[in-house]
């Protein structure tokens, strides 16, 4: 009899060890599941959060009402002249367009304004081999639009149109070498003195032919991925503008070749009076000069595109 007593407290001992042990080992596994399980939360949490902030940095500034959306900053903010210059691509934009105002001064002063099929098919081509380096910018009228509407950095901006104006010249140089080599008597299309009373007609053409340029340019931003459909749009832009410009000067005003729409190539019509009866007289005429083919355009320019911002507000609002 006491020997079974003792086997029984021995069992009785052993299975309590036994639970204990079970008790135990329940308990790590119940540890070991709800660490695995919080660890998951974090690092799911944590994911999410991680793409909500990619997210909210991928997102334009949330703006609220009209004008807060219509003025808002469309370009990275800490640009400046030194973030610029860092950036290789900043070299490649410059040269892109440099090269492609050339391009296009080569071609006007060639061909002219009036052979509009030719002028778009190889505007078209033009702003396409560009685009991807600069955008193709390649007029004034663009450039400054594109600062007003806060879409460019004004360091950024004068330093296209630097770029502009030298590609201008260099194309100006390169016909004029061809010109003076071969011998030949030709006269390159030019533009026409702006008779006496006509300032205003001209740079109200000036003026208008910008604003279409400006308002095709801003649209076209829609179509950026696409090389050859923002070159359509921009060229065809470009084309339509200098047809109304053309019926307006010529059957209404009968005027020809009064008209450029690009201030860089106008500057190399040599717009600019070399000489007058004084010194008066012949800052008065640059200064006409300026406003009349620079001014206009660039501020016609910048109404396009607030036109075509205007109006893409109003069907988001």
């Amino acid at each position: 009899m006491a020997k079974s007593k003792k086997s029984g407290k021995k069992t009785k001992t052993t299975q309590s060890v036994k639970e204990e042990k079970l008790l135990e080992k329940d308990k790590k596994v119940a540890k070991t599941t709800e660490k695995k399980v919080t660890k998951t939360v974090k690092a799911e949490k944590a994911k999410a959060e991680k793409v909500e902030t990619k997210a909210e940095a991928v997102k334009p500034a949330k703006t609220t009402g009209f004008w807060k959306k219509f003025f808002a900053k469309k370009y990275d903010e800490n640009e400046n002249i030194l973030t610029i210059f860092k950036d290789k691509k900043a070299y490649g934009a410059l040269l892109g367009e440099i090269f492609g105002t050339m391009f296009i001064t080569m071609l006007i002063l060639t061909l002219g304004l009036y052979q509009l099929l030719y002028l778009f098919l190889i505007f078209t081509v033009i702003i396409v081999a560009v685009h991807k380096l600069s955008g193709a910018n390649l007029n004034p009228i663009a450039t400054v639009g594109m600062m007003a509407t806060r879409r460019m950095s004004v360091i950024r901006g004068v330093l296209y149109l630097l770029a502009q104006v030298v590609g201008a010249w260099i194309g100006l140089t390169i016909v004029n070498v061809f010109l003076n080599t071969s011998g030949a008597e030709v006269e390159l299309p030019g533009m026409t003195a702006t008779p006496d009373g006509m300032f205003w007609v001209v740079s109200m053409i000036e003026f208008f032919g910008a604003a279409i340029i400006g308002f095709f340019f801003c649209r076209a931003q829609q179509y950026r991925h696409s090389s050859l459909t923002f070159g359509a749009v921009v060229a065809g832009g470009t084309v339509l503008a200098l047809i109304l410009a053309y019926i307006i000067s010529a059957n209404y005003f009968s005027l020809e070749g009064n008209f450029i729409l690009n201030p860089a190539v106008a500057l190399m019509y040599q717009i600019l009076p070399q000489s007058a009866n004084g010194v008066g007289e012949l800052l008065g005429g640059i200064g006409l000069a300026l406003a009349t083919y620079a001014v206009f355009p660039m501020v016609g320019g910048v109404v396009g595109f607030y036109l075509s911002d205007a109006a893409e507000t109003l069907v988001e609002e």
